[in-house]
């Protein structure tokens, strides 16, 4: 049975001498995994669209039972040149597509997450900030897999009462007669608080420019990465490479 799917490539592995088992974001299914025979080949019709990042339509020869589909052909949507051509946008390309792939199952159908993707990429590809695209990806991902910060008043006592701190361990935000209760509590800001609290909620289609202090980002990428760290078990690879980039090319 042939099937057509609209999906943009966040993993590529090599599968024997010439051929690619590519995992590929769909709008209709989800992740799935899809076998490209030949397409290491320079001169195959698959090397193009089987290549990391690409928005494609992949046609699909799909059998009754449990087996990969084998991709027939394929349309080449956007293949982002730009942001493949900039090693900085790159790693963040790289980070954003691991970590979706790391916290989704197979063949489990969200087209919120499937746009958000490719409004992700498109914007990287537009030269939009990566390091802020990534956090607004993060703050959405955690919400999808449950575990999002909170970022409502206090999270022990529901206190509307400021300065807060964050607690990596209790999940979120902690007042001032709460927060002794973490002594590894992080400082933050005001603005670093709200921007994490507007990263979960706002449509990302209304994206503008942001400017964002250095002070801020760093507490910003502190406090998301700690999370990330203690409330996720995975490691990801793509975030060691995205550290050696950001020494050799820092903001």
């Amino acid at each position: 049975m042939l099937v057509k799917w609209e999906g943009i490539v966040i993993r590529s592995t090599d599968y024997g001498e010439s051929s690619k088992v590519i995992t590929v974001y769909t709008r209709e299914h989800g992740k799935v995994g899809l076998m490209a025979r030949g397409a290491k080949k320079p001169k195959s019709r698959l090397a193009a669209v089987s290549q990391l990042f690409t928005h494609g339509f992949f046609l699909c020869k799909k059998s009754p039972g449990p087996g990969m589909p084998d991709l027939s052909q394929g349309e080449i949507a956007d293949a982002y040149p730009d942001l493949r051509q900039d090693l900085f946008r790159t790693a963040y390309a790289a980070y954003i597509a691991e970590l979706l792939d790391r916290l989704t199952p197979e063949n489990e159908a969200n087209p919120y997450l499937f746009q958000l993707l490719l409004l992700t990429y498109r914007y990287l590809d537009e030269g939009k900030d990566p390091e802020v695209l990534s956090r607004i990806f993060e703050s959405k991902m955690l919400v999808v897999a449950g575990i999002r910060p909170h970022l409502q008043g206090c999270v022990r006592c529901g206190a509307e009462q400021e300065p807060y701190v964050f607690s990596v361990t209790q999940g979120g935000l902690l007042c001032p007669d709460c927060r002794t209760s973490d002594p590894h509590a992080i400082a933050v800001s005001e603005v670093v608080w709200k921007l994490l609290r507007l990263f979960q909620l706002f449509d990302l289609e209304r994206l503008g420019e942001i400017e964002l202090r250095d002070a801020t980002r760093s507490q910003l990428r502190h406090v998301m990465r700690r999370f990330i760290d203690e409330h996720l078990d995975i490691r990801l690879k793509s975030r060691h490479f995205l550290d050696q980039v950001e020494k050799l090319f820092p903001t």
